[in-house]
């Protein structure tokens, strides 16, 4: 552009850093787009140079992308977890990274509480939680066995799972199903009324499922969600399209089924009176994409992020399996009933691999509906997205958003761009109350914080390859 151009041509400004500059030029008229930026902290700028110098970072990076863009999610059995995960009578799963009994938070103490009464392991939840602390149980993160748990995330041998796979690998992931919202074992309640509908779920709602879908044949759960993310969902907290859709596909064999009018009719109620109840399918779904991405050598591209009230975990594609953790946040938003910040437990689930994935808070534009759940006004949701696409390393043209004239979602969150820019991921969650038993008490946003990041560039950095240097 010659100078002449650049003088005569409308402005178009890219500010960085105080608000103060591009709110003035705004009042004038002029189109500004603010970018949001930090100084890398201290003690990473040194492991940040060698992870970017890393000729190998880039086609890496490109390769862990292109194979979770191009993976697919398929719904193909719905089974005890026994069954589905070899999970054995009195071994757990858990959301997010390891942790132990001592450092558990309260939702997820409750939640384990309520599973070892549901499995008949103990008789009171005092009963329960003497064993659960005496060590007479065990428990690993659903990430360790390929599937993930919403909130606490808690799954036992008995309970039920929706089981998907990549058709192109072969690979699967699991996720129990959903139990509504308020006291639920997921939040961390186990009252009477929390176990009663755990049975019910085994005995009515799994078997009715497994048959719908045993009968009707795999359910494409991705395209489902590159449908609903043009409806108004974001894939996290706002499912409603997600579960009509999936209601849709699978209810004709449902009623087909042979199983009784009056159970049948329960179900439908139950999953229609659930607007969260596709967030199950999503969750494995999204698991499926990131899992193509891992273990490529070199790649900064974060693969698991995950919760467990305590501590907020991340892993990336060239590290494996290693987590990164840092002290998890606790999410600010709306609230239940007479619930405030004082009741919050700190963030918690494995609901981040929608996030992941590039969808959830990623696509907050395409659900501006969103902020009435977690809270804000509908220019952030609009920004939040706009933000991502800072520390991302592609676009998903599946996942199109349509206010943004259907530009694909962000995804492949690259640690050297957190790092580097100081922006860190945008969560949508709910909100457990961080007492034992007490259930859900507000939804609202959160960020990871940057520990993880700063830890996962420390590792990169001590893998990656020195440059090659041209004489």
């Amino acid at each position: 552009m010659s100078t002449r151009e650049l003088l005569s041509a409308p402005p178009s400004v890219v500010a960085v850093g105080a608000s103060l500059l591009s709110e003035g030029m705004r009042a004038q008229g002029v189109d500004v787009t603010d970018v949001q930026w930090a100084p890398p902290a201290d003690g990473t700028s040194e492991p940040l140079s060698r992870v970017v110098a890393d000729p190998r970072r880039a086609r890496a990076n490109a390769t862990a992308v292109e194979r979770m863009m191009a993976a697919g999610a398929e719904l193909i059995d719905v089974r005890p977890a026994h069954e589905a995960v070899g999970l054995e009578r009195g071994h757990f799963l858990h959301a997010g990274p390891p942790i132990e009994w001592e450092r558990m938070s309260g939702p997820l103490r409750g939640a384990m509480i309520g599973a070892v009464l549901f499995e008949g392991l103990a008789r009171t939840p005092e009963e329960a939680e003497a064993e659960l602390a005496r060590g007479t149980f065990t428990f690993e993160p659903c990430h360790h066995r390929g599937a993930v748990g919403p909130m606490a995330g808690v799954v036992s041998s008995s309970m039920w799972m929706f089981e998907l796979t990549d058709p192109a690998s072969g690979r699967r992931s699991w996720c129990s199903l959903n139990e509504g919202l308020g006291k639920v074992l997921r939040y961390g309640a186990y009252e009477e009324s929390v176990i009663t509908r755990l049975r019910w779920m085994t005995e009515v709602l799994g078997p009715i499922l497994r048959d719908g879908v045993r009968a009707t044949g795999s359910i494409d759960i991705m395209a489902i969600i590159a449908q609903m993310v043009q409806m108004g969902d974001e894939g996290h907290n706002r499912n409603r399209a997600g579960t009509l859709m999936f209601m849709r596909d699978v209810l004709p064999a449902v009623v087909e089924s042979g199983a009784s009018p009056a159970d049948v009719a329960e179900v439908v109620r139950f999953i229609g009176g659930n607007d969260h109840f596709f967030l199950n399918l999503g969750m494995p779904a999204c698991k499926l994409l990131t899992s193509a991405g891992a273990g490529v050598p070199g790649s900064s591209v974060v693969t698991v992020m995950a919760r467990n009230g305590t501590d907020f975990g991340i892993q990336t594609s060239g590290t494996g399996d290693q987590w990164f953790t840092g002290p998890a946040n606790t999410p600010e938003g709306l609230f239940l009933g007479d619930f405030g910040p004082q009741d919050a437990n700190p963030d918690i689930g494995d609901s981040a691999i929608t996030e992941t994935a590039g969808i959830g808070g990623f696509v907050m534009a395409t659900a501006p509906a969103i902020v009435r759940f977690v809270g804000g006004e509908v220019p952030d949701a609009l920004e939040a997205t706009r933000l991502m696409y800072q520390i991302t390393t592609a676009e998903n043209p599946r996942f199109g958003v349509p206010i943004l004239s259907f530009r694909g979602a962000p995804t492949g969150i690259d640690v050297a761009k957190v790092v580097e820019t100081g922006v860190l991921p945008q969560i949508n969650t709910g909100m457990a109350g961080r007492l034992a038993g007490v259930g859900q008490v507000g939804a609202g946003l959160v960020n990871p914080p940057a520990e993880c990041f700063e830890g996962a560039i420390a590792a990169l950095a001590e893998q990656a390859e020195d440059p090659v240097r041209i004489a």
